[in-house]
């Protein structure tokens, strides 16, 4: 979801806009999601409808998956290290449609502005800046699917003998539990989950993130997610069967040059429980992953997707504790990037943080709720500050206090609006999570929902 997506006939912008109290309407009326529904001319292949213009310029959010961090710092990272602008091609993709779609236009993108770049007049210099030897080739930098459009891509061997080094950034490898919970899950605050599930169902791109291991609570032991399984909890049969089919075509190939960058030490999603047309998430892996009986245990990940997910074989990954949303434009994560830019080793850093963050995705307006902060250390201390996604103005300042193995901050209530929770344990970056919050008096049952 971290592309700007606009109706092509008319240039109305769909997703991706710069007023917070859209996605708060969005989710509880349902009426300005209609139109991001995969439609059958769609489903066909036939994409004229919709166009993705650009990277997040402002902040997004969707219930379960949280809020997500426009990618302005991302950019601006990459294009001071590389001394130039026109050495860098931000690529923006329709989220909705399936991954491999996506992964040809980024190929085609790619080799286009490769080329470009090697007739630039500033691409020469800009090599003896940076003492760069051998050709010129592609860096690719991609956040959560975007790794997986850029792997497919890479499943080409002659794309990929143009790509000399790829970071992804919170890349579900092997699908995300939460993609189940989005379809199928009844917890939470029914109305605006249930504007989450009536969207996700009908979008393929959701469909490529669902998990392909052993994830499925299945009596003491674990087994794979099945069609059956997706259509039980309301998904589409055909669009579970075609990316399925899609993941077993994916080659077992390591990226070029991968450094990848996990999200850690979150409250994450790792498991599931699907029973009676509902899905349950479960916060611990079922070990061993062969899927026999077996022990649980929480190997966290970024609130979004599992660590393990994150994962793919190869070089060792670099964990730092950030949410999905917030983790593209963290100070770490930024460090990484510039570190591969420069063709140096990143992490993992001595002493770095594991603090975790936890707070509902949903909230009640005028009503109070609690947040959780995890991995404090020896000394037990961090502070908890909210500020306004749309101002950035700080807007209430809970004390965390001990309770258990956790400290605990109560914020005393919060308007209707989307809100940044950010934890601060004195490292290089604050972990940050989006709440959004909503009065539920307030929504057209007839709007989008089910």
């Amino acid at each position: 979801m971290g592309s700007e997506l606009v109706e092509a006939e008319s240039g109305r912008v769909l997703w991706g806009l710069r007023d917070p109290g859209w996605y708060v309407s969005a989710w509880t009326s349902g009426r300005s999601l209609k139109d991001l529904a995969v439609t059958e001319d769609e489903r066909a292949g036939r994409y004229e409808r919709v166009r993705a213009t650009r990277l997040l310029t402002f902040a997004a959010f969707a219930p379960v998956l949280g809020g997500f961090e426009p990618y302005r710092r991302l950019s601006r990272t990459m294009v001071a290290d590389l001394f130039h602008p026109a050495a860098v091609l931000e690529f923006a993709y329709d989220w909705r449609l399936p991954v491999d779609h996506n992964a040809h236009l980024l190929a085609n993108a790619a080799q286009r502005h490769l080329a470009a770049w090697r007739r630039h007049p500033a691409c020469d210099e800009t090599l003896r800046r940076r003492a760069v030897d051998g050709d010129v080739r592609l860096v690719l930098v991609a956040h959560s699917m975007g790794g997986l459009v850029t792997r497919k891509a890479c499943a080409d061997a002659g794309f990929a003998g143009l790509v000399r080094k790829v970071v992804t950034l919170g890349t579900p490898f092997f699908g995300a539990p939460k993609a189940v919970l989005m379809m199928g899950s009844g917890r939470g605050f029914p109305l605006p989950r249930a504007r989450l599930r009536s969207l996700a169902r009908a979008l393929p791109g959701v469909y490529d993130l669902l998990p392909g291991y052993r994830c499925v609570r299945d009596g003491i032991g674990a087994r794979r997610l099945t069609v059956p399984d997706v259509t039980s909890i309301g998904g589409d049969a055909d669009l579970a069967a075609e990316a399925f089919s899609r993941r077993a075509t994916i080659p077992d190939r390591r990226l070029p040059g991968h450094t990848q960058v996990v999200g850690a030490f979150q409250p994450t999603v790792q498991a599931v429980t699907i029973e009676a047309g509902q899905a349950t998430g479960h916060r611990y892996t079922i070990l061993p992953p062969d899927g026999g009986a077996g022990r649980t245990a929480d190997l966290g990940g970024d609130g979004t997707v599992p660590r393990e997910s994150a994962e793919s074989p190869g070089p060792g990954a670099v964990p730092l504790a950030q949410s999905h949303g917030a983790l593209a434009a963290s100070e770490d994560a930024m460090v990484v990037v510039r570190d591969t830019l420069d063709g140096l080793r990143s992490g993992p850093w001595q002493g770095a943080s594991e603090l975790g963050l936890d707070a509902p995705d949903v909230i009640a307006a005028g009503r109070p709720f609690t947040v959780e902060i995890t991995g404090a250390g020896r000394t037990g201390r961090a502070s908890c500050s909210v500020f306004d996604a749309g101002t950035g103005l700080r807007v209430a300042t809970p004390v965390p206090r001990p309770g258990g193995e956790a400290l605990m901050g109560e914020v005393e209530s919060l308007p209707p609006g989307l809100f940044w929770i950010q934890a601060d344990g004195g490292g290089r970056s604050q972990v940050r999570r989006m709440v959004m919050s909503f009065d539920p008096a307030v929504g057209d049952p007839d709007g989008g929902g089910e």
